[in-house]
């Protein structure tokens, strides 16, 4: 029976020590801001005051363009994931891009309203404040979604839509990010607010990507870091968890505005049937399929991305 005790307690002890590394070697509370803003927000970087926010954004090209474009990320991602569209864009186009609230170096809303009509709401307030009257709205995933509703809610707003691996339908997924799966479980809240390890944020970024290979460390660090930002995992979480059970994608057949629709063959989040559903009930769309391709398009390959973009926008 003594042995039996000194195995059991033991085991546990084991066990204790094993947990304790694991918390130590992957502990990541919250940073602040500002010390995040020197490496993910070098010029031409601007913070600007909306809806008691301080909204990271940038604004590139001619100033003087009267429909610019405004880029919409998705979830746990931010701006810098329109780097290269934006870099081959901006040479004729003014581009703004920005970290929506709950993302990013922007921070989660104060009042906790993760609902798609305050994204709405809030992305109106933007363009009041940058004087915008109208623009082509750019959105992948999430930030597609914010699109289309932005049509739909206000469509005196919104000049031109491109719907890159959008959300909006009913999916099944063959290839869900892990760190999604576990932001949905509430029970793993009070050690998520703490704990962070990097090769989960690596896995979750590597299975959204059509070729892993294009992973790097320094793009890695990016997702982590952002992650990391003051309210960012509890904003992700009370996203989750304000998903309305109403399916809202009857009200896509009723988009008038003129749509491009870009899909990554490879995705495994929100498949390629998604896509050709948006080209059915979008009267006035077309489809390009990158075959290649996930669900980041214009992480993966923003010279084709860009392209796809500039010819829809220049098309008579």
């Amino acid at each position: 029976m003594k042995v039996i005790l000194r195995v059991v307690v033991a085991a546990i002890v084991l066990l204790a020590l094993a947990v304790s590394v694991l918390v130590i070697r992957n502990w990541a509370p919250p940073r602040p801001v500002e010390s995040l803003t020197e490496r993910w927000a070098p010029e031409p970087s601007t913070f600007i005051p909306i809806s008691g926010l301080q909204v990271h954004m940038r604004d590139q090209g001619p100033s003087e363009d009267p429909v610019p474009l405004v880029l919409l990320h998705g979830t746990s991602a931010s701006l810098h994931t329109w780097e290269g569209v934006v870099d081959r864009l901006s040479e004729q186009r003014r581009v703004i891009s920005l970290d929506l609230p709950g993302f990013g170096l922007t921070g989660p809303f104060p009042d906790g309203n993760y609902r798609m009509s305050h994204y709405v709401e809030f992305l109106s307030a933007v363009l009041d404040r940058l004087d915008v009257g109208r623009a082509v709205f750019v959105g992948n995933s999430f930030g597609g979604q914010l699109a289309w509703e932005m049509a739909l809610d206000q469509p005196q707003r919104v000049a031109q839509l491109v719907l890159i691996d959008a959300a909006g339908y009913p999916r099944q997924s063959t290839s869900v990010p892990l760190g999604f799966k576990l932001a949905g479980i509430p029970a793993l809240a009070p050690l998520m607010a703490n704990i962070l390890p990097r090769r989960l944020v690596e896995s979750s970024t590597r299975s959204v990507y059509g070729d892993p290979a294009k992973v790097t460390p320094e793009l890695v660090d990016r997702y982590y870091e952002l992650t990391l930002r003051e309210g960012n995992r509890e904003a992700l979480r009370e996203r989750f968890k304000q998903v309305p059970a109403v399916d809202h994608s009857k009200r896509i057949a009723s988009i008038q505005t003129p749509t491009l629709i870009i899909w990554g063959g490879r995705d495994g989040l929100i498949p390629p049937l998604n896509a050709r559903r948006f080209n059915e009930d979008i009267t006035n769309s077309q489809l390009v399929m990158f075959d290649d391709l996930g669900h980041v398009p214009q992480e993966e390959d923003p010279a084709r991305v860009a392209e796809a973009i500039q010819s829809f926008l220049t098309a008579p």
